[in-house]
């Protein structure tokens, strides 16, 4: 089993947020199976952790959206930032397996690899200023069969934690939004999101950044569009801003939004269920270590 190289920053001990644990499943919940649907969470220490990371994330962008990913293994979704990020995960117990992930890019690999994956679609220019204080958030995936509030609130407890233990401040990221409208490509409906949302949640002027292949949404008037995707309608709720218009993502056939969030704007009750309850067990954490 190959060990990862040591992270660039401490990874904290994860807490999973209250009523996510041994979460029992109900038969509406979107299909889960009955039983015990408890959860754990983790960050990657192996590479053959990562590879089920990797599995997952084809089986969702390739299986599910039709991306075209042309990696050096097959029915993995690979790319030569993987090697430089940390990969949080979030497991089923009864099963073992993957069903939930995110990558994360601390400051210090992004120098490292020569840039943020954002930095291939947008220009960040603007955000120079910002770059020694930010991690990166990608391949956000979630297994079709458990695409509940519990796996997504671990996700998002882990990363919390992660940025309080480290002292970073600012998350960015491309939120990718599908353009497959009913079963058709469609730019119009991802447009009709982009005017949905800039009225209320684009950032100021001095922090948005332009995309380097742009979706053309000045050719779509702003009717009544589709509905946000639930995962960028929970960034907002915790506070992100919209950098800028979406880029065109060909390979995996998606609107990409650049979006950052400050833990400073997350609100008081992410705070406590995410960073006071993470930091109690860590500090738990350390002194048992110490103590041993």
């Amino acid at each position: 089993m190959k060990e990862l190289p040591s992270p660039t920053e401490p990874l904290s001990i994860v807490q999973l947020p209250r009523g996510v644990l041994h979460r029992r499943s109900d038969p509406t919940d979107q299909g889960l199976a009955g039983g015990d649907s408890g959860i754990a969470v983790s960050w990657a220490r192996h590479l053959d952790e990562v590879r089920q990371a990797q599995r997952l994330r084809h089986q969702v962008f390739a299986g599910e959206m039709g991306a075209r990913l042309a990696g050096p293994l097959p029915g993995h979704d690979i790319d030569l930032f993987d090697d430089y990020c940390e990969h949080v995960l979030v497991r089923d117990r009864a099963s073992d397996a993957v069903i939930g992930t995110y990558r994360v890019l601390t400051p210090e690999q992004a120098a490292r690899v020569g840039s943020f994956y954002a930095d291939l679609e947008f220009d960040l220019t603007r955000l120079r200023e910002l770059r020694s204080r930010m991690v990166e958030l990608g391949r956000s995936c979630v297994h079709p069969d458990h695409r509940h509030g519990g796996v997504i609130l671990a996700l998002w407890g882990a990363l919390a934690q992660f940025m309080q233990r480290n002292g970073l401040e600012i998350m960015i990221g491309c939120a990718s939004i599908p353009m497959l409208h009913q079963g058709t490509v469609s730019a119009r409906a991802a447009a009709g999101i982009w005017h949905q949302l800039r009225h209320k949640h684009l950032a100021p002027l001095d922090c948005q950044v332009l995309p380097r292949l742009a979706l053309p949404v000045q050719e779509f008037d702003e009717g009544p569009g589709v509905e946000p995707p639930a995962l960028i309608k929970g960034y907002l709720r915790l506070g992100a801003k919209l950098l800028g218009p979406p880029a065109w993502d060909p390979d995996f056939n998606t609107a990409d939004l650049p979006m950052m969030m400050r833990t400073q704007d997350l609100p008081a009750r992410y705070l406590r269920h995410f960073l006071v309850s993470g930091a109690s067990q860590a500090r738990c954490h350390e002194t048992v270590t110490s103590a041993s």
